[in-house]
């Protein structure tokens, strides 16, 4: 039998006593107090009975102190078992997932994790279940999320440019205003609401299909909505159709809604009663389009989903009155929380302009 190992001697018994009553780990204060028992002298044996332990125990945990010191003794996260995929199988995982399925090969639209374990087992024969497949995309930084609705025809050059040109945009507004006039950054949308109404995601049992009411009646209404991220407020109308004359009732009403003194430069698509001639528009209010087949642009399309995810859907509305109150109701909820607004609108391309 070898000869015991001495413990390092930076360490002795009133230390480690010391360490035991403060340390949060009762297997940690156990092996202290073990190991202070050799330091004053004890055997080995005595130290593996007040550790509960056999010898060789008692030897492996000498071994651990001298190497880490108190930390050493500390329980370690298990291994686990080995990985199946390799660091060029990842990466090769993340490429496909991030190019995506092509419908004419694999004959889906989207990836399932199906789909991946049957990919992972054609392209390296490597054999998993979905669960472990779920798992490595999620330590990839992947999780499952609905996609973002993106305009087929969409120019993103062309997006790109107009933030980069709307610091000159704005200052085309700004040369024709009386020097040192304040400047407020809107946007604005419409939103239709109505009886075919949106059933939005919910928490439920894993295997369950949970239900929500649907109507397939088709009165509706439209929210007119306006926002100033920078200064945490809105105007809104609701009204029961989109049209210039509707347009000019919205336009009238976001410059109540400008500070006195200030100019709103109000951004919004390129709608047809947004850009008529006929459109009558305020002093204090100039209208600046953004790029076609662009809402992404536009974050009143964010405030949308958020009122419908919270407030708006998952309900039957039983007359157009009834539309009316609760669209009232969510926009004035909304007005209600400036932080929301500056949270939700605020964009970096539109700032310090």
């Amino acid at each position: 039998m070898g000869s015991a190992i001495s413990l390092r001697e930076d360490f002795d018994g009133t230390a480690l006593r010391r360490l035991s009553r403060t340390t949060k780990s009762a297997n940690q204060a156990r092996r202290l107090l073990a190991l202070a028992e050799i330091y004053d002298g004890g055997s080995r044996s005595a130290a593996a009975r007040i550790g509960g332990v056999g010898l060789q125990i008692v030897r492996d945990w000498v071994l651990r102190f001298n190497a880490h010191g108190p930390d050493g003794l500390l329980d370690g996260k298990a291994p686990g078992p080995r990985s199946r995929l390799n660091d060029a199988q990842r990466r090769a995982l993340v490429d496909v997932v991030e190019s995506g399925p092509i419908p004419a090969i694999h004959g889906v639209v989207r990836w399932r994790l199906i789909d991946l374990v049957q990919w992972l087992h054609d392209e390296f024969a490597v054999s998993l279940d979905e669960t472990t497949v779920s798992r490595e995309l999620k330590k990839l930084g992947y999780v499952k999320l609905t996609a973002r609705p993106r305009h087929h025809a969409q120019n993103e050059h062309a997006m790109e440019a107009f933030k980069k040109g709307f610091a000159a945009e704005l200052a085309k507004v700004r040369a024709s205003l009386p020097k040192g006039t304040p400047i407020e950054i809107w946007f604005q949308d419409e939103a239709r609401v109505g009886q075919k109404n949106k059933i939005t995601r919910r928490w439920a049992r894993r295997g369950s299909r949970p239900s929500a009411p649907k109507d397939q009646r088709t009165i509706s209404a439209y929210i007119f909505g306006a926002i100033c991220p920078e200064h945490g407020k809105g105007a809104g109308l609701v009204l029961p159709f989109c049209n210039t004359e509707t347009m000019a009732l919205h336009l009238a009403e976001i410059s109540l809604a400008v500070a006195p003194g200030a100019h709103a430069v109000v951004l919004m698509d390129q709608a047809g009663w947004h850009t008529t001639g006929k459109l009558e528009v305020p002093g204090n209010v100039s209208i600046v389009a953004l790029p076609a087949k662009c809402p992404e642009l536009n974050p009143v399309e964010n405030i949308w989903q958020f009122m419908r995810d919270n407030w708006l859907s998952n309900r039957v509305f039983t007359s157009y009155d009834n539309i009316i109150d609760h669209c009232c109701e969510a926009w004035s909820k909304l007005i209600d929380q400036p932080w929301r607004i500056m949270t939700i609108g605020r964009r970096q391309w539109a700032r310090g302009s």
